[in-house]
């Protein structure tokens, strides 16, 4: 298996891991029940380290493509915004991670947490649509097999 395959397989799990991490600590606050906010810190962090592995796998499939003229662009525009997630994921899982360990988890601290968690889920989500541009839009890493073996789909210049 090539591993610039790793990259579509593992991005899908740090967005929908946050995502529902965020979306169980706010239930967690309206209801107020324990599980949520366990179950929110547990999925967040879990999303935050994938964002990791999703950011690393990305470079490695980033080096398969060779970047000219609006696929460049994109690319440049979809590796921007995974350098903005992974620093705000990673900020607010830490702050997240050190309220736990110490505790205070409650109050402004609590809102800050939560905010922070936001703005993660935001960044992943923009990432996440560019990452989809480059795909659908740009076809990159798209590989076409029309019976007469395998081609990479490539913007004709002629």
């Amino acid at each position: 298996m090539d591993l610039t395959h790793l990259h579509p397989m593992i991005v899908h799990f740090p967005i929908a891991l946050l995502i529902v991490g965020f979306l169980s600590d706010i239930i967690g606050l309206l209801t107020k029940r324990d599980f949520f906010t366990q179950a929110g810190f547990y999925l967040f962090t879990l999303g935050a380290l994938g964002v990791i592995a999703a950011f690393i796998t990305g470079g490695q499939a980033g080096d398969g493509i060779v970047e000219e003229g609006a696929l460049k662009q994109a690319l440049e525009t979809h590796e921007e915004a995974a350098t903005l997630a992974i620093w705000v994921t990673s900020i607010a899982a830490i702050f997240r991670i050190a309220l736990f360990l110490l505790k205070k988890y409650s109050g402004v601290l609590k809102m800050v947490s939560l905010a922070l968690g936001l703005l993660a889920v935001m960044t992943i989500a923009r990432t996440g649509y560019y990452g989809g541009e480059l795909v659908y839009k740009h076809a990159a890493g798209v590989q076409l097999d029309l019976g007469f073996g395998t081609s990479s789909i490539e913007k004709d210049n002629d």
